[in-house]
């Protein structure tokens, strides 16, 4: 594999991992995901020439990896989880309950909402490049992503995180 394969791929390694991230919704996942994308680029035999194309089978890999990923973990027992540590004093601050409330719905919404959504607003990709990357038209990449972001304003409506009012009076 040429050097313009690995130079490609660690200038778009940020996009990937923020990808695999809204995939798995676990950062040792993630991390895993992605050196499993880069061992699968790094030893192919053929790689696309144009730099679109190439950012789009890197993308490609990295799902069909979480995809097989996904099925292996159906068919196996999940193993028992420790419980998190009891912390006190936490203080969020509003930014951070909306990210938080943001990703669990994204985690909620089925995987063709959650991919479309994943690489057109939280990676940034143009939806030319969301087409090549899941196979799919470019109109349906437009229908999707606008399907996805009416569900996801859904599931965070149900949840149970709502803005405080303010308090009248002394």
């Amino acid at each position: 594999m040429t050097g313009r394969v690995e130079l490609e791929f660690q200038k778009c390694m940020a996009r990937l991992y923020g990808y695999a991230l809204s995939l798995t919704g676990d950062r040792e996942l993630s991390q895993d995901l992605l050196q499993d994308c880069a061992v699968r680029v790094l030893s192919a035999k053929t790689a696309p020439s144009e730099a679109a194309a190439l950012r789009a089978w890197f993308f490609r890999i990295l799902r069909n990896l979480w995809i097989d990923g996904f099925r292996r973990s159906r068919l196996e027992p999940a193993p028992d989880e420790p419980a998190p540590p009891a912390q006190e004093n936490w203080r969020f601050d509003e930014q951070m309950i909306d990210v938080i409330t943001v990703r669990h719905g994204i985690g909620r919404l089925p995987p063709a909402y959650r991919d479309v959504i994943a690489l057109v607003d939280l990676v940034g990709f143009p939806y030319a490049e969301v087409a090549d990357i899941l196979g799919v038209p470019i109109g349906t990449v437009m229908s999707r992503l606008s399907r996805a972001r009416q569900a996801l304003l859904t599931v965070i409506g149900e949840t149970n995180v709502h803005p405080l009012r303010a308090k009248q009076g002394p």
